[in-house]
């Protein structure tokens, strides 16, 4: 994708009439004698008097003007900073919102660029550009499938336009086919280690005649355990014997000489 750049010229810088008229209005302020015109313009106390309705629109194109030629000189802050002033008077200029767009993207600010381009393209849906630029801060953002249908509205505005179809759209559809395979590539190696996790605990057969055979020998040697006994015999001198004694036996010790320890 081609590095970020203005899309166009926007604007020049204000023109001398435009300066001399905000001088004589500080000077009017000042309470000093206005200074004829000296170039058959109107004087300038009348051309506030007819204007007062244009006002604020010659006021916003001035600060847009200014704006444009700080951002074109990398001084972005400022830029905004008059943007904002302009749009104060002027609110429903998409231009302001879609110049304001690209340069929070020269300043990395993705979030509050899409809201920017968003507020573009809310107020003229039919602005190519403000689509465009739209797409390039969802672009910057992550969300390409978004950005992929912004550049498509685009090109449906203006077909012509080669910037869009050859850098933008063919940039954002391989962004897409990448993640696309990205994804497919993480889903298989979670399944995989799933299979191996299942592969790792055995599969026991309680059935088979191996352990079969391990139960019936525990189980013959328990048998033969419970069928002895054992005693403990102390004598009447302190003389301790052990016996074993099978459960069919019924012979004792004699009890003169043995005493059972309990």
């Amino acid at each position: 994708m081609a590095s970020f750049g203005w899309k166009r010229r926007i604007g020049e810088k204000v023109s001398r009439a435009t300066s001399r008229q905000f001088e004589a209005d500080a000077a009017d302020d000042r309470g000093l004698p206005e200074e004829e015109e000296d170039d058959g313009c109107v004087p300038s106390a009348k051309r506030r008097k007819a204007g007062r309705g244009g006002g604020c629109a010659e006021q916003s194109r001035r600060l847009k003007d200014e704006g444009a030629s700080l951002a074109e000189n990398r001084r972005y802050r400022e830029a905004i900073q008059k943007w904002d002033e302009a749009l104060q008077l002027t609110p429903e200029d998409a231009t302001l919102y879609e110049m304001k767009s690209q340069v929070l993207m020269s300043l990395h600010e993705m979030f509050p660029a899409v809201h920017a381009a968003e507020m573009a393209v809310q107020r003229n849906p039919h602005s190519w550009d403000a689509w465009q630029t739209l797409g390039r801060a969802q672009l910057g953002l992550g969300e390409i499938a978004l950005a992929i249908r912004s550049f498509q509205v685009s090109l449906h505005i203006f077909p012509m336009n080669p910037e869009v179809w050859k850098e933008d759209l063919s940039w954002a559809r391989k962004l897409y086919e990448q993640q696309k395979a990205t994804k497919t590539e993480a889903v298989q190696a979670l399944a995989k280690g799933r299979e191996m996790a299942q592969a790792s605990i055995p599969d026991y057969d309680f059935e088979s005649d191996e352990i079969v055979a391990v139960c019936a020998a525990i189980a013959e040697k328990e048998k033969a355990l419970s069928a002895a006994k054992t005693v403990v015999i102390v004598s009447a001198s302190g003389t301790v014997e052990t016996v074993t004694e099978k459960e069919n036996c019924t012979t004792t010790p004699d009890e003169t000489l043995f005493i059972r320890a309990r």
